[in-house]
């Protein structure tokens, strides 16, 4: 814990002055259902989790700031399960009991999703499902409250007590009326105070006023208008931790997963409700919370506060901002706003059970009409976000005519169906190219470079990206399609891919199968190490028997990789491989292949003869640069640095090939590294000694310099049509 500054103790006052009165009026919510007599329990539970809440979550959290406490989203669920235990006849010790075991599930699956690292993930809750079940709940406290706040007798629900005037107590509604106006125009007026305290302190006030008209007013005993007694803080404290867990004995298997499920809910909604907060104080205060930390943190808070009977919770936006802005700097400042909640609690007892229930009806109805997303209706004006909208209604609709359980089901199932159709409707190939088009960095002669041209159209190269799934399959399938009556090499390079499925690696391995049967190849590149989903895609491809060793599919680690493999076929074919064992003799050299018995006995007594082996580096960047290598064997790499670990490949060089001749050219540095790819055997030409050459040869040097600027043109022309075709 680290050392508490000032400004933590007034933070975390002013937070608790924020937090307790919604903590009893969400205690009060959820003890409503079980009767009149009971509301007394359900604030003494809101005030027990505000207390076991705010002392354990900022100790063991990872969030400076963050106060944490019982919240409305845990209300509204809460207060969901305890009317369908009343409708299923269960008693007030079970019902309590099945409370404590909901918040226990909750806090426990909570630590569990901090321990897996589930922190991030709950983040990405898709908008819709979260604006749908916020409303959702806003409108639920709206309705649940309503009859409380027109006093209308136990079992009236939103319309009936609407429509029954006659049942409406008119004090009550005069409190309610003036906690609503003072807690709506408080922050007008001052933001010191907490708009919640003044309202309640007014509502407060204002009925002790009427109970002076009316003495009936200021009697606890059968007066339905206040919470009623709580006891002296002492006995009933314990009892409150004790008597809890009596009915343990007449639990069942049944009744317990009636808990599974709200308990799932109820911690996904808490975890997403504290790490927003927690977004929400990372913009204000330029930090970088934790989530795993805080989930465990949270669910350990929950858990000590299920375990003493108390409601649970989750990091709050509004006592949060409260904090900072009184002067909360460290955890600390969550921890006093728990300890307040308990002095509170022990001194102040026989006064909570003097506030009206009108009052704390008229408070969870702003809360509950503030949680209403209006801003959603936006997204009826655009046919795109039209569907986001149906989303959000039906979580809505089923929030209220279901239950709040039913809801989040509802809108996880539709946010996914919208994220297939997303998908479905995105194209999964980024860009398709002919092998005639593109070529590999392998550098070729002219009569190389003229085969792969003319049969290059054999090939095709397609770069996929996004999810390769059920939904996409067969789009990429009828993409496909087209190619195989012409094409017999189909290279897909995987390097965008982000998911991959059964469905799709079954549909890839029909393209291989089709392909075959011509005598064709599929050729995978760049396959992901990892995917976003932690998934090794080569190991996904042998596991199910795409990569595995045959004739008809090859797997490489680049693209450039696959296309050398193509066009050396394709080479092959065409006759014009040679064996790559006996090095090539000056005059073989294409550079060189019209040049005269003298002119090739000149330049060989110029040029240096050198042997490299595998791995070997031949120049550096940065050296001086003076020489033209032309390689006679072996393959050479020029690889570009860019940091100590990691190059660039741009380009490979093979029997008969020259490198080297910008440096020979310019006389500049070297602005890449070359290194033997095999063992090589290279000829040397010296700038210097080409310079003493060609002032008694300047037929012969004209020529050599017209033979190396004819073929970097060469390289230039295809360089630029490859470019033109990735541009189409």
């Amino acid at each position: 814990m680290p050392k508490p500054e000032i400004g933590d103790y007034w933070g975390g006052m002013a937070a608790m002055l924020v937090a307790l009165p919604s903590a009893i009026a969400f205690g009060v919510i959820i003890y409503g259902p079980l009767g009149p007599s009971h509301l007394a329990q359900g604030a003494l539970a809101g005030i027990l989790g505000t207390v076991a809440i705010g002392l354990i979550t900022p100790a063991l959290g990872g969030t400076n700031r963050l106060i944490s406490a019982p919240c409305a989203p845990a209300a509204a669920v809460l207060a969901a399960f305890t009317l369908e235990l009343m409708k299923q006849g269960s008693d007030f010790a079970t019902a309590t009991l099945l409370l404590s075991l909901l918040g226990l599930a909750a806090g426990v699956l909570q630590v569990l999703f901090g321990t897996v690292r589930l922190g991030q993930l709950i983040e990405y809750m898709p908008y819709p499902v979260v604006s749908g079940y916020l409303s959702g709940v806003g409108l639920y406290i709206l309705s649940g409250q309503t009859p409380k706040f027109l006093g209308v007798p136990k079992g009236m629900h939103f319309w009936e007590s609407l429509g029954s005037p006659a049942a409406w107590q008119w004090q009550g509604m005069v409190v309610g009326a003036v906690t609503m106006l003072v807690m709506i125009g408080a922050p007008r007026l001052t933001k010191k105070i907490p708009a919640a305290i003044l309202g309640l302190l007014a509502g407060v006030g204002t009925y002790f006023a009427l109970g002076l008209a009316g003495h009936a007013l200021l009697t606890l005993e059968g007066n339905r208008l206040v919470i009623g007694s709580l006891g002296d803080g002492g006995g009933s404290f314990s009892e409150a931790m004790a008597g809890r867990w009596k009915a343990i004995a007449g639990i069942d298997l049944a009744l317990l997963k009636e808990v599974a499920f709200p308990a799932l809910t109820l911690a996904v909604l808490l975890s997403i409700d504290t790490l927003k907060t927690c977004v929400v104080l990372d913009a204000l205060t330029h930090s970088r919370h934790r989530s795993n930390r805080e989930l465990i943190g949270q669910g350990l808070g929950n858990i000590a506060s299920a375990i003493i009977g108390g409601m649970p919770g989750a990091g709050t936006t509004g006592a949060t901002l409260v904090n900072v802005s009184s002067g909360g700097a460290t955890r600390f400042s969550g921890v006093f706003e728990g300890m307040m909640a308990l002095v509170a609690f022990l001194l102040l007892g026989p006064l909570i059970a003097w506030v009206p229930v009108a009052s704390l009806a008229a408070i969870l109805i702003v809360i509950g009409v503030r949680m209403i997303d209006r801003h959603s209706f936006a997204f009826l004006r655009q046919r795109s976000t039209i569907l986001d909208f149906a989303v959000i209604a039906a979580v809505v609709i089923t929030a209220l005519t279901v239950s709040l359980i039913a809801a989040s089901g509802v809108g996880i199932a539709l946010a996914v169906v919208l994220f297939i159709r997303e998908q479905i409707g995105a194209t999964v190939v980024r860009h398709k190219v002919a092998g005639n088009q593109t070529f590999s960095k392998r550098v070729r002669t002219s009569a190389e470079m003229e085969v792969l041209s003319e049969k290059g159209r054999r090939t095709v190269v397609v770069e996929l990206q996004g999810s390769l799934f059920f939904g996409t399959a067969s789009q990429l399938y009828r993409t496909l399609e087209p190619e195989f009556a012409t094409r017999d090499f189909v290279i897909l390079d995987l390097r965008r891919v982000q998911t991959v499925d059964v469905t799709a690696v079954h549909m890839l391995d029909q393209i291989k199968d089709i392909l075959a049967k011509r005598g064709g190849f599929l050729l995978l590149s760049q396959l992901p190490a990892s995917l976003p989903s932690g998934r090794d895609m080569k190991r996904y491809f042998d596991q199910v028997g795409l990569a595995r060793a045959e004739k008809a599919v090859r797997v490489f680690p680049e693209l450039d990789d696959a296309l050398e493999w193509v066009e050396d076929r394709l080479i092959a074919e065409a006759g014009l491989s040679r064996g790559e064992e006996k090095p090539l003799l000056l005059q073989e050299i294409e550079l060189f292949r019209d040049s005269s018995p003298e002119t090739i006995a000149v330049l060989e007594s110029h040029m240096e003869k050198r042997s490299c082996k595998l791995g070997e580096i031949i120049f550096q960047q940065g050296e001086h640069a003076t020489e033209l290598f032309i390689i006679r064997t072996g393959l050479v790499r020029v690889m570009l640095p860019i940091s100590e670990s990691l190059s660039h490949h741009l380009g490979t060089f093979g029997r008969g090939a020259f490198f080297g001749e910008m440096g020979f050219l310019d006389g500049g540095v070297r602005s890449a590294n070359a290194v033997a790819y095999t063992d090589a055997e290279l000829l040397i030409l010296p700038r210097p000694a080409f310079d003493q050459m060609a002032e008694r040869h300047q037929e012969m040097a004209l020529n050599l310099m017209e033979g190396i600027a004819s073929t970097i043109a060469q390289r230039m022309r295809y360089t630029n049509a490859e470019l033109r075709a990735l541009e189409s």
